[in-house]
Parts: structure tokens; sequence; C-alpha cells
């Protein structure tokens, strides 16, 4: 698991060092690394005199790494032009550029000499940053993309603001970001994170706290997932109970049910209306149908909006059973749910629930997903181009990324199903989010294109079967 820190976080822990190690300079540090990464991305292909980098610099501290990290590429033979952005800058990097060779230039210089230019170097916006850029920074920035300069930000790309998951309509896109210590949310939450670039992080020696918000990567998948032993069998590997569907959306009990039984469910009981039920018999046979003992329960997929929903899902929940609750189901949600339960909205579903608008979910959806786990006491995993799987006390983990393919109707539905066999199968609502998102998302990759939900929920059990290689 990745851990990704907040601007508060990592300010915390620069003043901490500093307190303790006051004779070392950090900004040295922090430049160091944004040289070297910028000659990694130059390369070896033509001589160090004729590799332009423009520096961009902004008036606080990225500014002073920018400027050091000019200084140093200047040493290193290359031939380097600082723009400054505003009228006050790091004296201290000005200083130690213009001795190294660096020549400073305007905006109009810095737009004459763009198109010559190797790499851009974006100082401008760092941990303070906030979101979007002015006039003459947007042209700059539109002009970078047009010519396809590759661009090194410095800890965050201008534009971004750190803690945020916006994107604004104007930011100066990176290549790469060299950050600091740590990744921060805007490196990993889409879609900020897609102006990031390739995230390397440097360590300048700073102690962090426990982070309350990680980025799974496949490996976390790989070893979280509960693979069956010899002396498994259908009720140990769980029963999932799945009441979904009804006669204007039968589909989305089908696709339910698609993921859990390609997730691995030991047994599925299908309790479902008929018009709903038929479809499940002719796809997949395996299923029964009827009541009987569950492990978990899927409801609310493809319920529609009726005034039966709240007494369907209490008929459902009952002290003892978990249960994934979904779609339509969501919006009649009782003050109190059994244990280990899991919500699982999209933005517009999460308003509802809050009853906020959605564009102040999209805005923040980290905080308005913590306030439903907070008020249900329960696992949310809020789905969309980032899934948050979001405990009640706050600690966040991200999904492994998936294409924006599966950005369709029905891809809820079959995620829903996923997540209804790993609860089943005993693991924590938390574990079952993530697994189950990230399976989903790995069985899209292997997809590419406009494939429909239901055959990259078939294309779990192949992403599953894989697993075995690596145990």
């Amino acid at each position: 698991m990745i851990p990704v820190h907040t601007a508060q976080e990592i300010r915390d822990a620069e003043e901490a060092f500093f307190a303790a190690r006051p004779e070392v300079d950090l900004m040295r540090r922090a430049a160091q690394g944004v040289s070297r990464s910028a000659q990694e991305m130059l390369g070896d292909d033509a001589p160090a005199s004729s590799q332009s980098v423009l520096v961009v610099v902004g008036a606080g501290n990225n500014g002073g790494d920018g400027l050091f990290a000019a200084a140093d590429l200047a040493a290193a033979d290359l031939s380097v032009t600082v723009w400054p952005v505003t009228e006050q800058v790091h004296e201290a990097g000005m200083a130690a550029a213009i001795t190294a060779g660096c020549t400073i230039i305007d905006a109009i210089e810095a737009a004459r000499q763009l198109p010559q230019t190797a790499l851009v170097i974006d100082a401008v916006y760092g941990l303070s940053g906030r979101l979007g850029l002015d006039q003459v920074l947007a042209t700059f920035a539109a002009e970078v993309e047009t010519l396809r300069v590759p661009v090194l930000a410095v800890d965050i790309p201008s534009g971004l603001q750190t803690d945020s998951a916006v994107l604004p309509e104007h930011c100066l896109r990176a290549t790469r970001t060299v950050t600091f210590a740590a990744h921060k949310p805007c490196h990993v939450l889409k879609p900020a994170a897609t102006a990031c670039g390739e995230v390397e992080v440097v360590d300048i020696g700073l102690t962090m706290p426990q982070p309350t918000l990680w980025q799974a990567s496949e490996s976390d998948i790989v070893r979280r997932w509960p693979l069956p032993g010899p002396t498994s069998h259908k009720y140990s590997r769980g029963v999932v109970g799945i009441d979904t569907g009804s006669a204007r959306f039968p589909g989305a009990a089908l696709l339910g049910t698609i993921g859990a039984v390609h997730a691995g469910a030991g047994m599925i009981r299908f309790v479902g209306p008929e018009q709903a039920a038929g479809l499940v018999r002719h796809q997949l046979p395996s299923v029964t149908h009827g009541e009987g003992a569950v492990q978990a329960w899927l409801l609310g997929s493809g319920w529609g909006q009726t005034e039966a929903n709240r007494d369907r899902l209490s008929a459902r929940l009952g002290p003892k059973v978990p249960a994934v609750i979904d779609a339509d189901a969501l919006v009649t949600l009782p003050d109190t749910l059994p244990p280990n339960c899991l919500l699982t909205p999209h933005a517009g579903e999460l308003s509802r629930m809050l009853n906020v608008d959605r564009e102040v979910v999209e805005a923040d959806p980290l905080t308005h997903g913590r306030m439903a786990a907070e008020r249900w006491n329960s696992v949310v995993l809020l789905k969309g181009a980032t899934q948050y799987v979001i405990k009640p006390e706050g600690v966040v983990l991200l999904a492994v990324p998936g294409p924006y393919w599966s950005a369709q109707a029905g891809s809820g539905d079959v995620l829903a199903g996923i997540c209804a066999t790993l609860l089943a199968s005993g693991l924590p609502a938390c574990d079952a989010a993530l697994l189950g998102a990230s399976v989903q998302a790995m069985a899209a990759a292997r997809r590419i294109g406009p494939w429909p939900p239901d055959v990259i929920g078939r294309e779990v059990a192949s992403v599953v079967g894989e697993f075995t290689r690596y145990w």
C-alpha cells in the first residue's frame, strides 16, 4: 500500500525536522532530486550544451526548489533559463541560479524560446497552490501542450491543489512530477492525478505520521484475495443471497449475479422477482433460486425508486448477516445497519443520502464519503474514476485504478456482486470493497475498449485464477 499524506501533514513533518536538525537544508535536498530527475528526462541523446531547460518559478519555497535545481543544471553545462512569474522570488535561490550562469527572462521571452525548449520545470506553486492559473500562465500551459514540450513538476503541477481531486480548466500538465517525502492526494485522486504524469517520490529525510489515506497496488490485491484450499467447499467459500432487479430493471440482477459467480462465490441463492430470475436461470444455471441461509446479502441493484424499497430492505437486514447495499436501497437506509455492511454509492447517490448537491460531493468526495461512513457506521465504497473505500473511523483506501471505459451503466451492478462474494467469504467490508473494486479494474484493463460490463464481470474469473501463480 502506498501512503498518501496531506499538505498539513507534510508541513508538520517539516517543522519537526527543522526543530530537530536546523543545520540541514531541506531545500537543497529537494533541489538535487529535481535536477537529477530533470537530467534523466533529458537523457544522453544530445550534448548537454544543446539541452535547453526553462525553469518557471514562483515566489515561495517551491520556486526556491526550482531555482536551486536550475543552478545544479547550469553547473552541469546545460543551457538554463529562468522565468520568474512574480516580482518576489526566493533570494538565495535566485542568487545561486545567477551565479551558476542561468539566464533570467520574462514571459514574452519564455514564449519565444518555448519551441526550442527540451524541458520545462514547473516550480510555480507548491503545497499552498491554488486551483487554476492566471491568464498568462494558462496561455503558456496551453502552448506547452500544443508543442508537446515535456514538463517536470516540482511537488505538484501548478494549477492543482494539493489535497484536492479537482482538475481545473487550466493547469500545467506534467510528464513527470517529483514530490518530496510522500505522495500527496492530488497525485492519486482522479481527475487531478491525470495531470501529474509519472510521480517520483524523493526521500528528503522527513518522518511522516501514520497516514489516513492509502493507494492500493495490484500486488496488495493478490496477497489479500481469499483463495480456496484443499478443505474448501461451497458453504465455506460463502453463500451469497441476492435480492435485486425489478420488472423495469431485470438486467441489474443478472449483472450483479454475473459478478458474484465469477468472483468465486461458493453458492448463490437468488430471491429477486421473477422477471429477473428468468434472466439469471437462462444464463447462470449454477445459481439456486429460493430462500435459505446466506453469509451475505446483495440488495438494491435495479430495484427502481418505489415506495416498497424500505420494506424490501428491512425484510433482508438481520442482526448477524452483513450486506452490500447498492443503488436504490441507499436512499431508504435505516438509522442502524448490521455490522460489516458495505454501502456502494456513486456521487449522485451519495448526494441524495446526505441531502447535498452532487456538485458538492464531486468537489470534495473524501469529506462527504467520510460523512456517510460515520453516519451509518459502515464502510462506504464511493464509485467513480477514483474508487474510495472509506472506513467509519475515516481511514481511506484507494482501489487499483482502471480504464475509463468502465464508466458505463451496469458496471456498478457487477461490482456490487463481486463485493458480495467477498463479503460472504468472511472478509471485512473494507477488504471486500477494496478487492472488489480493484479486481474489476484489473479485469477491465485486460479488455481495453467498449466491452459491456457483463464481459468484464466474466473476465474477473481469469484475473482471479492468475492469482494462484503468486502463492
